[in-house]
């Protein structure tokens, strides 16, 4: 299984987090370009390298309409002092206009969603009344885009992040001396593992533990994987020691239990929707087997594979749609090949095709549902299709 670890024992903020993932690409340059050809309005990148208390990484510099990100403060978004301001749906109109694909757009909307829901209860509003001046406005919405499509471009099965180092202390806003960790941001790390560290000064921002809260699938320490790219993100102040986000990409053999029980009195029908409830609330699959009972009964085998954190959902769901009063649990590590998919053109328009590679071995399986629509519309075979697809 292919794993990012995000280190945020040194701080996490957007910048930082997006300078960090670009290192683990080889063609960081041309990600870079890709970002920049977003066209958020007013927004440009620049990616520098850097070194700090004899570390080298990267620093991530982000200009709004000449201005860089950085000379205004992160953390009050909405300060009411400035003279444009943009409320959530105008944003939102900014990133509908993006050319991201829609699942990427939703990540983007949920994050600063969230960032507008933290801030709406420390103010006592409701998030869409929530005005964020201009440059802190773009400020989040170009690292929460760059965040989102990094990750998403990692094609990783599962993003882990350490507990949170806020550090401590005060920091200096519109608004006056907040302590640390400001306001917003420890709303967003309600629930969430965290520490003052010894750092003092402010080592997170909102946008970075959004963006954590989003996409991580648990918050711990580095889980045993055998790492093949690191990143170092580099932050622009200098608090007297290293202040950066460290990310990890690897691979884990990945831990599974396997759940499974006897059941003897269901009729075809439950057995077909217990197992599609289990695959809907996130199983990695689900499945039954004939086998004989006690009293020479024919009966079935009801199973589910799942990742640990799903062991309680499972078993509920199993003793919920299932007739068993017993499940059995069996530890086990699943090895499996990386996925992704690409979009083919052929002689009869796109279709998707399936990957997946690791372990000396390499296939690719054209999308069923795009080859049976093509055949339904032109009215050929399968084998026809599979034919032009292989020498597109």
């Amino acid at each position: 299984m292919k794993q990012l670890f995000i280190d945020a024992s040194r701080g996490l903020a957007g910048d930082m987090l997006c300078a960090a993932l670009l290192e683990l690409f080889e063609d960081r340059e041309e990600k870079l370009r890709a970002l920049n050809a977003l066209g958020i309005p007013g927004v440009s990148f620049a990616l520098s390298d850097a070194e700090s208390y004899a570390i080298t990484g990267s620093r991530l510099s982000v200009v709004i309409h000449g201005k860089e990100e950085g000379a205004h403060d992160h953390h009050d978004h909405h300060d009411h002092h400035h003279h444009e301001h943009r409320g959530l749906n105008e944003i939102f109109a900014i990133v509908d206009a993006l050319p991201l694909s829609d699942a990427l757009r939703e990540d983007v909307k949920a994050v600063y969603r969230s960032i507008a829901e933290a801030e709406a209860k420390v103010h006592g509003s409701e998030p869409g009344l929530v005005h964020f001046h201009e440059l802190g406005a773009m400020d989040a919405v170009a690292d929460i885009t760059a965040a989102c499509l990094l990750i998403r471009a990692l094609g990783v099965d599962r993003v882990i992040v350490s507990p949170v180092c806020t550090g401590f202390g005060s920091v200096r806003t519109a608004h006056g001396m907040l302590p640390v960790p400001a306001p917003a941001t420890a709303r967003l790390l309600e629930s969430l593992p965290s520490y003052a560290g010894v750092i003092e000064g402010e080592l997170c921002t909102p946008t970075g533990v959004a963006l954590a809260r989003h996409f991580a699938a648990s918050f711990e320490q580095q889980p045993p994987m055998r790492v093949q790219r690191e990143g170092y993100g580099l932050g622009k102040k200098d608090f007297g020691q290293l202040s950066c986000v460290r990310v990890l990409l690897g691979e884990d053999e990945e831990r599974m239990i396997e759940l499974c029980c006897n059941v003897d009195d269901m009729s075809p029908e439950a057995v077909g929707f217990a197992l599609k409830e289990l695959l809907r609330a996130g199983a990695a699959d689900a499945w039954y087997e004939p086998i004989g009972m006690k009293k020479t009964r024919p009966g079935l085998l009801i199973s589910c594979l799942c990742r640990e954190e799903k062991r309680d959902e499972m078993l509920r769901l199993l003793f919920r749609h299932t007739s068993s009063i017993g499940v059995r649990e069996t530890l086990c590590r699943r090895y499996v090949l990386r996925r992704g998919e690409e979009i083919v053109e052929s002689a009869y328009g796109a279709v998707r095709v399936k990957r997946s590679e690791g372990y000396g071995v390499e296939r690719r399986k054209a999308e069923f549902d795009d080859l049976a629509r093509i055949a339904r519309e032109r009215e050929l075979s399968l084998k026809e299709l599979e034919a032009v697809l292989h020498d597109a």
